[in-house]
């Protein structure tokens, strides 16, 4: 049962234990829910990534944001390559679970095209375009 759902009838203040709420949550077949990363003091949304059991607890243990690469099929470490960290400020779930909110500190960009964040794409109209440069070369970044 998705022991989130219990949380609206609560009053502030009243709680669940957060092995019951994980346990309870509605992963998807991969075993992931997406989270969004924002930044913590001024609301920017940075980006969005995937994260499963794992990376959820790691994060929560460490403060450092790990996520799951859909990719690569393993941890993934925010700055691992680039130096990038995301450091955890507060975590967050949806009302029903199925969405983490992550609200960080990142270090420089947070985009792999190094931009400071991954929604440089703007529709406008019958276009999109690109409004954002970025902050640094993606090569010298990553060191490629």
């Amino acid at each position: 049962m998705n022991s989130i759902k219990q949380t609206e009838d609560f009053h502030r203040g009243d709680s669940l234990p957060l092995e019951q709420v994980l346990d309870g949550l509605p992963w998807n077949s991969d075993g992931l829910l997406p989270a969004i990363a924002q930044q913590y003091d001024t609301g920017e949304v940075l980006m969005l990534a995937w994260m499963n059991r794992q990376a959820l607890e790691e994060t929560l243990r460490t403060g450092r944001v790990c996520y799951w690469s859909r990719s690569r099929q393993q941890l993934w470490r925010k700055g691992e390559s680039s130096g990038q960290v995301q450091m955890l400020k507060e975590m967050r779930l949806d009302c029903d679970g199925d969405t983490i909110l992550l609200k960080v500190d990142q270090t420089g960009p947070a985009c792999h095209t190094g931009r400071r964040d991954c929604f440089y794409n703007l529709v406008q109209g019958d276009r999109v375009v690109v409004d954002k440069d970025p902050l640094i070369d993606p090569a010298e970044l990553y060191g490629k």
